[in-house]
């Protein structure tokens, strides 16, 4: 049976917040890559995705993750929920497992990412449960497995990501805003330590945008690649596109400001001056790279999305679905727990993001052991 049946032959495919910057992009990729799969559009207000609705052949529901059963008023059971829209009180993500619905969540950040984790040690999971916070549905940490396995095992892992400061997000996609003044926990050389946001810079060279520094970032792979992979240090750290913003956001850092914006009366003030929103229907071009270190070389890894942020998010929160329900060719995802870079074969991940005009590139850029990776600069075509 191909992907296509696959899909069909199952029940729904529910987008909650589907008709999002992010959530909507989320149900364009579903319909293109399976249009024979029964597509839920789900939201507060269903009126709003109307358009959207007519234009994939979709069915709006509502969707409220306030209400104590969000899903209580379905009048059918999907074989999967996509959370793409924030579940404060983790009210959508008990109403899927205890009704034993697979479950993809892209909208924690990693204090919300702990308390799933969490919760869910206290239920009985009889279906796949992935949580695909990693930044931008899980891309980041699916780019650094499939360096890491050029290196196995990898002694670190750094992230780093160009931005475009004025990219198209929906607001659950820019909740590290709010974020910024809260340390958060990383794993270095292999001991836990506090860090700030938009601290700790180092100099990368990005492919085509050149040598920049970044920053420090709460991204949830921080969390979850030392526990797959091993690594004794894992570091995400970002930079916008504009030189400007990014040098605003440190000054802000340093003189205190992002403290004093801290406040929740600030809330609406803060995200006009630290995330100026894209007034235009177009993405910017986001740059994610993975430096992979370990015995016998470093490995770097890069994707360029001239689509931007929410495009790249929502090929991630495809990756996690089709892996969930076994629409990837693979077996699907195990009852239980699983996070992105779990996927059993990371390269067919990077082949969806190549389909879906993402620009993968991996390379040895030191070698000192001749079988520990494809050879020094040459690009590895697995």
């Amino acid at each position: 049976m191909d992907a296509m049946s696959a899909a069909a032959s199952r029940g729904a495919i529910l987008v909650a917040g589907g008709y999002g910057v992010v959530g909507s992009r989320i149900c364009r990729l579903l319909r293109e890559r399976h249009p024979d799969a029964a597509l839920l559009i789900g939201g507060r207000s269903p009126d709003k995705g109307a358009e959207l609705v007519r234009q994939l052949g979709a069915k709006p529901v509502r969707i409220d993750t306030s209400e104590a059963d969000p899903l209580a008023l379905l009048d059918e059971r999907p074989s999967l929920v996509i959370s793409a829209v924030n579940d404060p009180h983790d009210a959508l993500l008990l109403a899927a497992v205890t009704r034993g619905i697979a479950l993809v969540d892209i909208a924690r950040w990693t204090a919300r990412l702990h308390a799933a984790l969490l919760r869910l040690s206290t239920e009985s999971l009889s279906a796949p449960v992935v949580l695909a916070s990693g930044w931008m549905g899980g891309v980041a940490p699916l780019l650094a497995m499939a360096a890491a396995r050029q290196v196995w095992p990898p002694t670190s892992i750094e992230i780093d990501i160009l931005y475009g400061a004025a990219d198209l997000a929906g607001p659950d996609s820019v909740d590290y805003v709010d974020r910024l003044d809260v340390p958060f926990e990383v794993i270095d050389a292999g001991r836990e330590r506090l860090v700030k946001p938009f601290t700790d810079g180092r100099v990368v060279t990005f492919p085509e945008a050149g040598r920049r520094r970044t920053y420090r970032l709460d991204t949830p792979e921080q969390a979850t690649l030392p526990i797959v992979t091993g690594a004794s240090t894992v570091a995400t750290r970002i930079v916008f596109d504009s030189r400007a913003a990014t040098a605003t956001l440190v000054a802000f850092k340093r003189l205190g400001v992002i403290r004093l914006l801290s406040a929740e009366r600030f809330t609406r003030l803060r995200r006009k001056l630290l995330f100026p929103q894209n007034t235009s229907t177009q993405g910017t071009p986001t740059i994610v790279l993975a430096t992979v270190r370990g015995e016998g070389a470093v490995v770097r890894a890069s994707i360029v999305d001239r689509e931007g942020q929410s495009h790249l998010t929502a090929l991630g929160a495809v990756i996690a679905a089709e892996r969930a329900l076994g629409l990837d060719g693979l077996a699907a995802a195990p009852e239980g727990v699983t996070f992105p870079e779990q996927h059993p074969r990371p390269q067919t991940a990077l082949t969806t993001l190549r389909q879906h005009g993402g620009e993968v590139v991996i390379e040895a850029v030191e070698r000192r052991d001749a079988e520990s990776t494809c050879g020094s600069a040459v690009r590895c075509a697995r």
